[in-house]
């Protein structure tokens, strides 16, 4: 089984107007990189340390018709891994039918996305949870309307992100890349994860060390092919708690 470390870890500098973080940020490079599973994974082991946390997913595109309204498969499983009780539209603010890009499927649905609701959602989970982990939704850029992006949405929460890197070809220059976009949106890489997508995807070990040396720190997780996950992510999830709870 692949071995998973942590890195030692900080918390961005907020700017003077941010509230102290209280939590973390789940980015990728992509959509389908595992963003999901390494959030779910987290909350648990938080929660076995005896943290109260709560899971968010603000703006989710892809979801069933239910009695209660429309729900999105990420967020429940987020919801299902938080020990913070809290009402479906508080952590999933914005959910739509269509699996397409967000800015698509809200003009779909006749919805304009305003970030502040966003930012109260976040903080009405932070009253009862110790730490609240959101989860983005494709990767830093994704436009969630006609000129916001995915990224206005960090900036505003203003955690340090934890970047999910999926394995394929082309994941150098999109690590790289996220990683210069979220500096420059003033925040933090936190840690990242090398989650492996692609069967095919050649010099897996050499395109993970060349990650390291160019991000400046060691994975905090290498997710094989089809590995088991839950396993391979105990024990990185429960280091990325050990550091939390220090904090």
């Amino acid at each position: 089984m692949a071995k998973c470390t942590f890195p030692s870890l900080r918390f961005g500098v907020m700017s003077p107007e941010r509230a102290p973080a209280k939590g973390f940020f789940i980015a990728g490079t992509d959509t389908g990189v595992g963003k999901s599973i390494i959030a779910a994974g987290l909350l648990r082991a938080l929660a076995r340390h005896g943290l109260r946390v709560a899971g968010m997913k603000p703006i989710a595109a892809g979801a069933e018709e239910t009695p209660e309204g429309l729900r999105n498969e990420d967020a429940l499983m987020l919801r299902a891994a938080s020990n913070v009780e809290a009402d479906y539209a508080t952590t999933n603010p914005y959910c739509f039918p269509a699996p397409v890009s967000p800015h698509i499927a809200a003009h779909e649905a006749g919805v304009e996305v305003d970030i502040g609701r966003i930012v109260h959602a976040f903080h009405q989970l932070t009253k009862p949870a110790d730490l609240v982990i959101v989860e983005g939704a494709g990767g830093w850029l994704a436009p969630i309307d006609d000129t916001a992006t995915m990224a206005d949405i960090a900036r505003a929460l203003g955690l340090p992100v934890i970047l999910v890197v999926g394995l394929r070809l082309g994941c150098l220059n999109h690590a790289l890349l996220t990683r210069r976009a979220l500096e420059a949106d003033g925040l933090e890489l936190a840690a990242w994860v090398g989650s492996h997508v692609d069967p095919h995807f050649a010099r897996v070990q050499e395109n993970l060390a060349t990650l390291e040396q160019r991000l400046g720190q060691p994975a905090a997780a290498f997710i094989p092919y089809q590995a088991d996950v839950a396993n391979l992510m105990e024990e990185a999830s429960l280091r990325l708690a050990n550091f939390a709870i220090s904090v």
